[in-house]
Parts: C-alpha cells; structure tokens; sequence
C-alpha cells in the first residue's frame, strides 16, 4: 500500500510522463517482436517452404512443423502455408487424406509457436525473481501445447479424430463468404519494422537479416527492462487489483480475453509475450496466465481460417478447421481434470527452479527442443 501512497503524491506530470513512457516502450517492444519475425522469415522462409511442400510421415510432419513455425515465428504463417498446400494438391488429390496428412503439421505448429515468448522471458534473465515468474509464464505455454500431442497424436493417428471432426465440420460450413480481417497491432509496428528493415538491407552486410535480429533482440531486452520498472513504479499495485477483478478474476473470463486479444492483433505470439513482462513485474501469477494461454491457441486459429474461406473449397478449410479442432480438444481433455491439468503448471514451476539455477539452461532449451531435436529427426529419417 506504500507505493500506492507515494503514487498519489507523486505530481501529476511524473505520473504522465511516466505512462506516456509505458506506451512509447510497449511500441518499442512490438516492435523488437516484429523484427525478430521479420528476421526469421528472412533467414528461413525458403527452407520453410521447402519442408513443409516435401511429402512426409506423420511424425516427421509434426517435427517439420515444429521447426518451421520457429523458423518463421509464427503458427499463423504456417498454417496458412499448408492450407495453400493442400489446396494445391501437395497432400494429396483426395480432401480426406490430405487433411489427416496435414494435421500433423498443424499440431508441431502449435508447439512452436510457443518460441517467441521463451525468447522473451530471456529479457529478464539477469534479475533472478523476475525470471523465475517470467520463464514459468512462458514455458507453461510450451508444457501445455506438448501435452496435447502427446494425447491427441496417437488418437488422430488410430482414429482420425481432428481431421474428421475438421471435414465435418467445414462441410457443414462450405460456403461461407470469405472474410478479411487486419491486426491494428501489426498495422502500426509494421511501418517502423519495414523502415528499420530498409535501413539494414542498404548496408554492406553478409546477411541484413542476421543484423536485424541481433538489433531487434538488444530492442526486446532494453524495453523488458525499462518497461518492467515502469510498470512496478507507476501501476503494480493499481494494476493487479484491476487485472484480479476484472480480466483474471475466473479462468473462464482470462481464456476469453486470451482469445479475443489473439483475434484483434492475430498472433498467438504477441499475446502470450504481452504477459510477459507482467508476469515478471509480479503483477500476474501463473495460475492467471495459464487460461490466458488457452485463449490464444484458440484465437490464433482465426487467421488460417479466414485465409481458408477465401478459397471455398473442402480441403483448405477443413485444415483451418484441424488447428480448432486440435485446440478445443486439447483444452476439453486436460483443463477440466485438475490432476491433469496441473502438469503443465507444475513441469513449468520446477524447470523454472532449474534454470534460475544455471542460466544457460534457457537457452540450451531453445536451441534443443524448436531447432537441433526437429533437424536431426528430419534429416535421420527422411
């Protein structure tokens, strides 16, 4: 209550300048997001490609799918890849074969999508406290998404349980007119990431992209570490009294507003990292940001979606359909099951103990489980 106090007789024009500075450095950390997108997309989007159109077992789908949606930073971006695939005929002249061969993909993509707000919670690594909540809020996003593989792949595999519910389910639907729909959060970062880009590609550089994510990644550590400061000194108090009442109160109401932020900005990505910071500060719990984290696998599957309608046709939007399809299962399995939905929560609590612990750890986690595990097991069994 202190510093509610001190905040009341502080002048008015510190507290202004103050939040005026949360949202120059909130822009700043879009930002640094956008570039590291961007500088993915850059650097991998060929090889990308390439895998993704190459025709491949289940399980190897899944891992292609791991590592492409790390490569371009984005599940989004992936699912929309393979829904043009399939629509082209690259699974396969028959709708039904095709799904059920592209579904793998769509899972592995929901496992990597899940990298952008890892890297994130890096940003906090040199204050202990901070890193511990912030890792355990990002990671319990990666916990979450491989539990659901881990029970839904054998199911699809044995029953065909996501792409039939998928084929169902777009059939019933075929015929809806295509929609289009922009993220406001991309529409304004995205000047500042192109003109940032532009810069970089004029300079006598083996690769600009490499420049751009080295850059964008000094960008994402500096507005971490201002914006959780800012945010502890000017709102802690005032802002988890607000999120515990309103937005977090139940489970329920943190998921839906996971999914509606994910609908407006269209990226799974920025609103799991949005947290972030949040979670570092000690203004959201891991409890709160665990339904939250839902609500974005949810939501993220709009863009592939609406991406699916413009074409009309059964295969692409029952493909849409299978990222939902996979999403809602996984949430209607493990949420309702406290045993089983606290394993996520407990798996990220005690590799955050462990990473406090050695701090490279994070790092090694990143490079092991979105890059050298999916690589290695695509080019041994291929």
């Amino acid at each position: 209550m202190n510093t509610i106090r001190e905040l009341e007789q502080t002048p008015k024009w510190i507290n202004w300048a103050k939040t005026a500075a949360i949202f120059a450095i909130l822009y700043c950390f879009l930002v640094s997001i956008g570039m590291i997108g961007s500088a993915f997309k850059g650097l991998g989007s060929g090889f990308a490609e390439e895998l993704i159109q190459s025709k491949a077992g289940p399980i190897i789908g899944l891992f292609i799918g791991i590592l492409v949606t790390s490569l371009v930073q984005s599940s989004s971006t992936t699912t929309s890849l393979v829904v043009g695939m399939v629509a082209a005929g690259t699974f396969g002249e028959d709708p039904k074969i095709a799904v059920a061969a592209a579904i793998p993909y769509i899972m592995g993509a929901n496992i990597g999508t899940s990298i952008t707000n890892t890297i994130v919670a890096l940003g906090h690594i040199v204050n202990k406290n901070e890193f511990k909540r912030a890792f355990s809020a990002s990671i319990i996003h990666d916990f979450f998404n491989v539990l659901s593989v881990i029970i839904l792949f054998p199911l699809q595999l044995s029953f065909g349980l996501i792409s039939k519910s998928a084929n169902w389910l777009a059939e019933l639907l075929l015929g809806t007119g295509s929609l289009t729909f922009k993220s406001p959060i991309k529409m304004i970062t995205k000047p500042a990431v192109g003109a940032i880009k532009d810069v970089f590609k004029q300079q006598d550089f083996i690769d600009y992209n490499w420049l751009l994510l080295f850059v964008a990644l000094a960008v994402l550590f500096f507005s971490l570490k201002y914006l959780t400061k800012l945010i502890r000194s000017l709102v802690m108090e005032r802002l988890e009294a607000f999120f515990d009442t309103h937005i977090f109160k139940t489970a329920l109401r943190a998921m839906f507003f996971g999914v509606f932020i994910t609908i407006m900005v269209q990226s799974s990505s920025i609103t799991t990292s949005l947290v972030i910071p949040l979670a570092g500060a000690g203004v959201l719990h891991l409890r709160q940001i665990f339904p939250y984290t839902l609500g974005a696998n949810i939501g993220t599957t709009v863009t592939a979606l609406l991406a699916s309608l413009v074409s009309g046709t059964l295969a692409p939007l029952s493909v849409a359909f299978g990222h939902l399809m996979f999403n809602l299962y996984g949430i209607g399995l493990i949420w309702p099951i406290k045993q089983i939905r606290d394993i996520p929560l407990r798996l990220s609590e005690w590799f955050a103990e462990i990473a406090i612990n050695n701090r490279i750890i994070p790092i090694i986690y990143i490079l092991i489980v979105f890059f050298i595990i999916p690589l290695g097991l695509i080019f041994t069994v291929r």
